[in-house]
C-alpha cells in the first residue's frame, strides 16, 4: 500500500513538473508563431519528413501529433490499466463516481456545441472538441494550488481524466477515420495479439517490444485509424500485477521510465506546434462572434463544469456513487473546473475536426477556455486551500 501511495505520489508530480513545461510550449508557440518569425514557424511544422512507403511522409507537425502522442496515450493507457486492475477504479462504488462524472463532462458540452453551432458548416465533427480534459494541465494547476486538498480529491481528478481520454479516443476512431485497411488493420491485430502472448509469457526484453511497438503503431496508421490508438492499446494489455519475487508490474516500471518523456517531451512538442497559431484583435473576437469557435468555448468552460458537476451531484444523490472522502461539493465544484482545460487532446480534435481558418479559430477557443478554466479553477482551489490547511491546523 505504501509502495502504491509513493508511486502516485510520483505521478503526480511529473504530471505537475510536465503540467508547467506544457504551459511554456503552448506560450513559445503563440509568441513564435505571431512574432516577425512567424513564417520560420510555419515552414518547421509543416516540413515533410519521412519515406513516402506507407504514407509516413509526414510533416514535423504531424509527427508530433501522430508519433508522440502515441506515447503519451501509452502511459495514459498504462495509467488505466493500473486504476481499473489495482487502483482507485478497481472497486466500482470508488470508479463510478469519476465515470458518471466523465460521462456528463462529455455529454453536456457535446450538446452545448452542437446546439450553439447546429448548421455551421464543420459543427457536425466538431462537437467532439469540448469533450476532452488534459490530464497533464488539469493535475498541474491542481498541485500547484490545491496543495492542502484531501489525496481523494486528486485521485478523483485523475481518474476522471482518464476514463475522460478513454472516451475521446473512441471518438477520435469513431469519427475521424476516414478510409479503413483491412490488411493493415490485421497486421495491427496480430502485433496486439503478439504482445499481449508476450505479455503472458513473461518476456521482459526491449528488443521485442520496441519493434513490436512500431509495426503496431505503421500498422495502424496505415488502417486509417488515429495511430494514437495504437498506444493505448499497448498500454490496456500490458501487465500491472507483480509476480511472486517481481519488485514492480512491467506496467508500473514502463510508467516510471517513459512518464517523464511523455510529459517533459512528448507533449509539450506537440502543444509547441499545435498552439501556435495566429492571435490578433480580430480573431479573438470572432470565437465570441462566431458560431463555432463560441460553442467550443462555451462547451469547455460552461459545459465541462455543468456536466461534470451535475452528473457527480445525481450520481451521489441517486447512491449510483460516492463522494471522495473528506472532498465537499466545493471542492467538487473547483475540480469541475479544471475539467474545462482541454489542451490537448481539445487541440488534437481541432487538427482532425476541422481546417483551415475554421481550425485556427477553434484553436484560439480552446486555448482561450482553458485558460479562463485554469484561472477560474485555481482561484477557486485556493480559497479551497486554505480552508483545508486552517482545519489541519
Amino acid at each position: 500500500m505504501q509502495r502504491a501511495a509513493a508511486e502516485f505520489v510520483r505521478f503526480l508530480r511529473t504530471e505537475t513538473t510536465g503540467g508547467l513545461i506544457l504551459l511554456g510550449a503552448a506560450a513559445v508557440a503563440l509568441v513564435w508563431a505571431n512574432s516577425p518569425l512567424g513564417d520560420v514557424y510555419r515552414t518547421i511544422r509543416d516540413f515533410p519528413v519521412g519515406p513516402h512507403f506507407l504514407h509516413l511522409d509526414l510533416s514535423i507537425g504531424d509527427w508530433a501529433k501522430d508519433g508522440l502522442l502515441a506515447l503519451f496515450f501509452f502511459v495514459a493507457g498504462l495509467e488505466l490499466k493500473r486504476e481499473l486492475v489495482v487502483g482507485e477504479l478497481s472497486h466500482w462504488k470508488r470508479a463510478a463516481l469519476p465515470v458518471f462524472a466523465a460521462i456528463g463532462g462529455m455529454v453536456v458540452p457535446a450538446l452545448i456545441a452542437f446546439t450553439i453551432a447546429g448548421g455551421t458548416p464543420g459543427a457536425e465533427r466538431a462537437w467532439a472538441i469540448p469533450t476532452a480534459t488534459d490530464i497533464a494541465f488539469a493535475l498541474g494547476v491542481l498541485a500547484i494550488t490545491g496543495s492542502n486538498l484531501p489525496s481523494s480529491a486528486r485521485i478523483f481528478l485523475l481518474s476522471l481524466a482518464v476514463v475522460d481520454d478513454l472516451g475521446a479516443i473512441v471518438l477520435i476512431a469513431v469519427l475521424f477515420t476516414t478510409s479503413f485497411n483491412l490488411i493493415a488493420a490485421a497486421v495491427a491485430v496480430a502485433a496486439l495479439g503478439l504482445y499481449a502472448w508476450l505479455q503472458h509469457r513473461r518476456v521482459r526484453t526491449a528488443w521485442i517490444y520496441v519493434p513490436l511497438a512500431v509495426i503496431t503503431w505503421v500498422a495502424v496508421h496505415t488502417t486509417g485509424v488515429h495511430a494514437t490508438i495504437a498506444g493505448v492499446a499497448l498500454g490496456l494489455l500490458t501487465r500491472v500485477r507483480p509476480d511472486p519475487g517481481e519488485e514492480v508490474a512491467p506496467a508500473v516500471r514502463l510508467e516510471h521510465r517513459l512518464q517523464p518523456w511523455s510529459a517533459a517531451v512528448a507533449v509539450p512538442v506537440f502543444a509547441l506546434f499545435a498552439a501556435g497559431i495566429e492571435i490578433d484583435a480580430h480573431s479573438l473576437g470572432e470565437v465570441f462572434t462566431t458560431a463555432l469557435p463560441l460553442s467550443i468555448l462555451v462547451g469547455l468552460v460552461v459545459g465541462k463544469f455543468a456536466g461534470l458537476l451535475g452528473a457527480s451531484a445525481l450520481a451521489v444523490r441517486l447512491r449510483f456513487a460516492e463522494r471522495p472522502r473528506g472532498t465537499g461539493w466545493r471542492d467538487m465544484a473547483a475540480l469541475s473546473l479544471l475539467g474545462g482545460v482541454g489542451f490537448t487532446v481539445s487541440l488534437l480534435i481541432s487538427d482532425l475536426a476541422l481546417t483551415g481558418a475554421a481550425s485556427e479559430r477553434a484553436k484560439a477557443a480552446v486555448l482561450l477556455a482553458s485558460a479562463i478554466a485554469s484561472l477560474a479553477g485555481a482561484a477557486v482551489l485556493l480559497r479551497r486551500n486554505k480552508v483545508h490547511g486552517a482545519r489541519e491546523d
